[in-house]
């Protein structure tokens, strides 16, 4: 057997995600409300011109949305989402080596992204949607699972948990479970807290602070806090002010076992990284610096 063999990794439609690192995935919105970058990728040219911008800064996979999930979004069309967003993952599939997945939870989104050329569905309801568990069995790409409680337009309305840490967790196992039932592969599953996505700033804080114990799903996490309002409630910051805080809280997330970070500033990001990777390995207390601490392909 090939020591290649032996790392684990996520076969995106023959783009391989390798799990034995941190990855960097970079947004791009195709939509005109995203809470962070609406209207900057709305033609076809600048969406291609931004995601190659992101693979050269060091993006291992680019993920494109067509609809906008901030609090108070308002819902589009299956039709609609889709003229957003196939027509960029067909334009750049050819040009770029890295994975795409789409941001969606409509089956109809996905079977045309897959189609198109995405390798990977990034779903924040959970496949909860119908014939979205059947569309995304049939499609045979990995899926990330997200918690949310409650629906974009309403969700940061009050959110309220007894134990956020345990009944996130205990909503995502269900998922698990139910994909499973589903014939879905559980190494093609991820899982992600869903942070900003019916929690408070604390909700969100406490996640981030207990991020490790999601280990016990044996499932890769994946996690986006780039320039969330939760960063900008704790440094008074704006949305395009968010930079350093959302490094530092990729960081972190990477430090407690996040094997995907979903951000806006790649290159910063993989900065951030390279000095988590340069700590020497410890055995034993504290963080989990050997055990998460990232590498890049230079590293072999």
């Amino acid at each position: 057997m090939f020591e290649a063999d032996l790392i684990p990794q996520l076969d995106c439609r023959g783009r391989m995600l390798r799990l034995d690192r941190v990855n960097i995935m970079g947004v791009l919105n195709v939509t005109p409300d995203s809470f962070s970058d609406a209207g900057q990728c709305l033609s076809l040219k600048e969406g291609i011109a931004r995601a190659m911008a992101m693979v050269s800064a060091g993006a291992d996979i680019i993920d494109i949305g067509g609809e906008s999930t901030r609090p108070g979004a308002t819902a589009v069309s299956a039709d609609e989402e889709c003229q957003r967003v196939v027509p960029l993952i067909e334009a750049l599939a050819p040009l770029i080596d890295v994975p795409i997945s789409v941001d969606t939870s409509r089956p109809e989104v996905m079977r045309a992204a897959v189609v198109a050329g995405a390798g990977m569905i990034n779903d924040v309801r959970a496949l909860r949607l119908p014939g979205a568990m059947e569309a995304a069995a049939a499609l045979d790409v990995p899926v990330c699972l997200m918690h949310m409680q409650g629906e974009p337009g309403s969700m940061q309305m009050a959110p309220h948990y007894d134990d956020v840490v345990g009944e996130v967790r205990r909503f995502l196992a269900d998922r698990l479970l139910a994909c499973e039932f589903a014939g879905i592969n559980r190494k093609r599953l991820l899982i992600d807290p869903g942070f900003g996505f019916g929690k408070s700033v604390e909700h969100n804080f406490t996640l981030l602070a207990r991020l490790a114990e999601f280990d016990s799903l044996a499932c890769p996490i994946l996690v986006g806090l780039s320039r969330k309002s939760m960063l900008g409630a704790v440094t008074g910051r704006n949305v395009e002010e968010r930079m350093p805080a959302s490094v530092v809280a990729a960081v972190l997330a990477a430090s407690r076992g996040a094997r995907i970070v979903r951000v806006h500033d790649v290159a910063e990001t993989r900065d951030g990284l390279s000095v988590l990777r340069a700590l020497p390995r410890v055995d034993g207390g504290g963080a989990r610096a050997a055990s998460a601490r990232p590498s890049w392909p230079d590293d072999e």
